[in-house]
């Protein structure tokens, strides 16, 4: 299953866990995603394949309404090297830490980090110190694979290059060596 046969706004890989399932003392879960899921995820991140997806989270409450999800997503994804060009695979290997409340609590959390931000002089510093906002509870349900998801994003290396695999760059040395233009110039002008 692709992508585009996946029902219409459904996400790529989902595992929805409901609030009221987790109890006082917490759950553990692993799960991995099925090679369908795997497929259709590759094809929404733009990745040429993911060969493995396996996510391990502890999900703890946090007083009646919240819940802290703490976890790590690992996968096997097929990317292409940006020096050579050719397909490897790489380890993605992603720990994660989101807190999660009520969908208005979490909405007016937002607004009010927004606003600080908005309000300083110093924007990317207020952003850079602003602790994240908790995520939404969404109809009583939280979904483990879409979080999954994101931190696998995340992990991703922007510029991938296949082990061992350097840039080439012009040392040092080599530049000494090579005569200045403007030196090429000066010996003409004196010819």
């Amino acid at each position: 299953m692709t992508h585009s046969q996946l029902p219409e706004g459904a996400p790529p890989f989902s595992r929805p866990l409901a609030v009221d399932s987790v109890g006082e003392n917490g759950l553990r879960l692993k799960f991995d995603a099925s090679a369908a899921e795997c497929d259709a995820l590759a094809e929404f991140d733009g990745l040429e394949a993911i060969r493995s997806l396996a996510v391990e989270a502890e999900v703890l409450r946090r007083g009646a309404e919240r819940l802290l999800v703490k976890g790590r997503v690992r996968a096997v994804v097929a990317q292409t090297c940006v020096v050579t060009l050719e397909r490897f695979d790489a380890l993605v290997d992603e720990p994660f830490e989101v807190e999660f409340a009520p969908e208005a609590e979490a909405e007016a959390a937002y607004a009010r980090a927004m606003a600080e931000i908005e309000a300083a002089q110093d924007k990317a510093a207020a952003l850079a110190e602003q602790p994240d906002p908790p995520d939404p509870i969404v109809g009583g349900k939280i979904d483990l694979g879409a979080l999954a998801s994101e931190f696998l994003a995340l992990g991703l290396d922007p510029y991938p290059r296949k082990p061992g695999v350097e840039f080439a760059s012009v040392s040092e040395d080599a530049e000494e060596t090579r005569p200045s233009p403007f030196a090429s110039l000066a010996k003409l002008k004196k010819e």
